[in-house]
């Protein structure tokens, strides 16, 4: 839909000028819940935020995005460790891990593959923090958790992934908020 060059809404006409859109709304656009809730957390309780690209390593939310880079991203396969993947993210990391040789790091994507984590980890060792209870959560749940510990100011328990349990039993789903 949002590459649809005939789509009249506000992001799809934002994403097809030169100017483009900033690339957090348009993934908060095309993930739903999962990326708004990152985005809202992050911004709720981190110092900075960083997203991680399929082939520009780590970007600002606020960077702007146009139709082709969106086209560029889809042609890298993350799971098959692309070079075209991995080498900008390493180089961002590395450059990262330097600024930052005693904070903490949050991944809030998904740990029980290592196509983000394996990679972070090689920098950052047990810098390398993520929300305990993401376990066993898909995407749609860590991102509902996440919209809802931004609106009530409470920040999640973090454990490093070095040595973490990556996979575990699902927990119950999170309880419906009255409308």
């Amino acid at each position: 839909m949002l590459l649809n060059p005939t789509a009249s809404f506000t992001l799809a006409e934002r994403i097809r000028s030169p100017e483009g859109a900033p690339i957090g709304e348009v993934f908060s656009f095309l993930s739903g819940l999962y990326f708004r809730g990152k985005l809202a957390y992050a911004r709720q309780f981190g110092a900075a935020s960083l997203v991680i690209t399929t082939d520009r390593g780590l970007i600002d939310p606020e960077t702007p995005i146009t139709r082709d880079d969106l086209i560029a991203f889809s042609c890298v396969d993350l799971a098959a460790g692309d070079v075209r993947y991995t080498a900008p993210l390493e180089r961002d990391i590395e450059a990262l891990a330097a600024r930052t040789t005693q904070a903490r790091i949050v991944l809030l994507g998904s740990i029980a593959t290592g196509k983000y984590a394996d990679i972070l980890m090689k920098a950052l060792g047990p810098r390398l923090v993520f929300p305990s209870e993401f376990v066993g959560r898909g995407d749609m749940s860590r991102g509902g958790l996440l919209l809802r510990r931004a609106r009530e100011g409470v920040e999640l328990a973090y454990e490093p992934v070095l040595g973490a349990v990556r996979h575990g039993k699902r927990p119950p789903k999170l309880p419906r908020l009255p409308r």
